[in-house]
């Protein structure tokens, strides 16, 4: 059978060792040279990249997120052992795992990391289509020729890279379509490369749980379960208009990943449509300084991911979910597209006024939409307000000090709340 040694990237018969280096790290399968759809998805990003600048935190267990109301965007694998998972209140999180590092989001330096581990990816093929700062699916079909290697050998070669060149790890997802590529990543995180051919796509498949297709959460998974679909055997069981019948468009869907048939291409060079960023209360609240608190540091997230991609939106979004799960949104257009946690927190504000008499709310979240390019954005004064100049200035060599002393170099009052 057909093996990769993802030290040394020798090819050769498989065996329990490369036979050029020795290196234990080998990977072999019967379709190794032909699949060529890839899913890449760095290890818990973010607490890599903190490690990389730290050194010192490298053996310590790092929790990304907020204050002890706030929650975890994402922790490091020492962490996740103890039991702490991405969107987990952060006062659960620390109970879990006391001694914990706790470090505020960067996202200026993260997207950095992001756009050169993009470069990389690039030189593969043009055909790179982002999820996220972190993962990405790439199609590598036609690229043998070019490279003068498989696409399984330029994959474990970008790993290596990023390893290497940047500090971070990624694992890797490689087969023949786009849902098989992503389940294929998360088999073997950290640091994982897997592989699902065709020939093994039924007996793969057969005897997991359907919450491993990506999108099915708790209530399609309640939903699927009511029907008795708890397996991918059982979602066999199904005629095909039967399924579209009860479930639409989802069932449909559900019949061909059943079958390992997913007929999406790689889209490159998607546009990105919203910027937005939320959190979850670990207790309901209708406090105002809290809510207003909170709607600041979003304010600025958004802010930071829409300056760290050169993005300005014209419609500001408030998301709000009521003690009883109802949900609320609020949007307002704005006359000039904008980039400035100022004017972002300003907009949500007024829209949070606006309904603050429907609290107490267990998540609050903000939005930024109709994305352009930044050029032009933020330009043109407001008559009704003659500080905002003054303010968008301030903010701007704010930015500067952040980006050269770090994001805790200057904070404002309210993010304190």
């Amino acid at each position: 059978m057909p093996a990769l040694c993802r030290d040394c990237m020798t090819t050769f018969e498989s065996g329990a060792r490369c036979p050029d280096c020795r290196s234990p790290r080998t990977v072999s399968h019967a379709e190794l040279g032909e699949l060529s759809i890839a899913h890449m998805d760095c290890d818990a990003f973010y607490a890599s990249v903190e490690k990389r600048e730290n050194p010192a935190l490298a053996g310590l267990p790092v929790i990304i997120g907020g204050g002890r109301r706030g929650v975890v965007s994402t922790a490091c694998y020492i962490a996740r052992i103890r039991g702490v998972r991405s969107a987990m209140p952060m006062f659960k999180a620390l109970d879990l795992c006391p001694d914990a590092v706790v470090l505020k989001p960067r996202m200026e330096l993260y997207s950095e990391v992001s756009r050169q581990i993009r470069a990389l990816m690039e030189e593969l093929t043009p055909m790179v289509e982002p999820l996220s700062l972190d993962e990405a699916f790439m199609d590598l079909s036609g690229t043998a020729r070019l490279h003068g290697a498989p696409p399984a050998v330029m994959l474990a070669r970008l790993v290596k890279r990023m390893r290497d060149e940047l500090g971070v790890t990624g694992s890797i997802g490689l087969s023949y379509n786009k849902f098989l590529a992503k389940v294929a990543s998360d088999l073997d995180k950290p640091n994982g490369f897997s592989l699902i051919g065709k020939a093994e796509t039924d007996a793969f498949l057969r005897d997991r749980p359907v919450s491993l297709i990506w999108g099915v959460g708790d209530a399609t998974r309640t939903a699927l379960e009511s029907a008795g679909i708890r397996i991918f055997a059982d979602l066999l069981r199904w005629d095909r208009r039967d399924l579209s019948a009860r479930f639409g468009a989802t069932g449909e869907r559900l019949w061909h990943l059943a079958r390992g048939q997913d007929p999406r291409r790689i889209a490159a060079n998607t546009p990105v449509k919203s910027i937005s960023n939320e959190t979850t209360f670990p207790e309901d609240t209708g406090d105002c300084d809290i809510l207003d608190g909170h709607l600041w540091r979003l304010s600025e997230k958004v802010s930071d991911r829409a300056k760290a991609r050169a993005l300005a939106g014209r419609v500001v979004t408030l998301k709000l979910k009521r003690a009883d799960h109802a949900l609320l949104t609020r949007r307002i257009a704005l006359r000039d597209a904008t980039q400035m946690a100022d004017m972002i927190y300003r907009s949500v504000r007024a829209l949070l006024d606006q309904v603050e008499s429907q609290a107490p709310y267990r998540l609050i979240g903000v939005g930024l939409s109709e994305l352009v390019n930044e050029a032009g954005a933020d330009l043109s004064g407001d008559l009704l307000d003659p500080e905002a100049v003054r303010r968008g200035q301030a903010e701007r060599a704010t930015d500067r000090i952040r980006a050269r002393f770090g994001a805790q170099a200057i904070l404002k009052g309210r993010s304190l709340r």
